[in-house]
């Protein structure tokens, strides 16, 4: 559950934790497993055609990015606490929504950074199009933001309930 206002992230203490941990194993044990990757490859032979050194030091690059990532949203993050349990849409949310008043044409998404999205819901951005557009709308409310093409589509809000992660 995240909220970004400028440069502060907002999180709560298990997404920070949650992150803080994917941090401390990246810049640990992660690091000294790729570095024995790269030098079991590089033991091979010539670098020019050995693909296996050149897939490690794509993969090394990749975790030193998200690194990177990870240590500039922690330094600039808040912690705070989960949203209230009151109808309102708002980042920390699982938000229900049902487009052109159609309740058979539903999408249910967590309202939170991307940084926060997993595999089990699907995550839209507070600073996104429907985020926007639906960011602090009760339940029952109905609600307007643009599309990609410059179009404006509705929605109906159907649930807001806190995510439990």
């Amino acid at each position: 559950m995240t909220q970004t206002t400028e440069n502060v992230t907002w999180l709560t203490q298990e997404a920070y934790n949650q992150l803080k941990a994917e941090l401390e194993y990246l810049s640990g044990p992660a690091r000294t497993e790729i570095a024995k990757k790269i030098e079991a490859a590089r033991e091979e032979g010539d670098l020019r055609e050995n693909g296996g050194y050149h897939a490690a030091k794509e993969e090394q690059g990749k975790q030193e990015l998200r690194v990177r990532q990870l240590t500039q949203l922690l330094e600039k993050a808040k912690v705070g606490e989960a949203p209230a349990d009151d109808g309102v849409v708002e980042p920390g949310m699982v938000v229900t929504i049902a487009f052109d008043g159609d309740e058979d044409d539903t999408l249910t998404f967590l309202m939170a950074s991307r940084e926060y999205a997993s595999g089990d819901i699907e995550t839209y951005s507070p600073q996104s199009p429907l985020g926007m557009g639906v960011n602090g709308k009760k339940v029952g409310d109905e609600a307007e933001y643009e599309l990609p093409n410059g179009k404006k589509a509705s929605v109906k809000i159907l649930d807001a309930k806190p995510y439990q992660g």
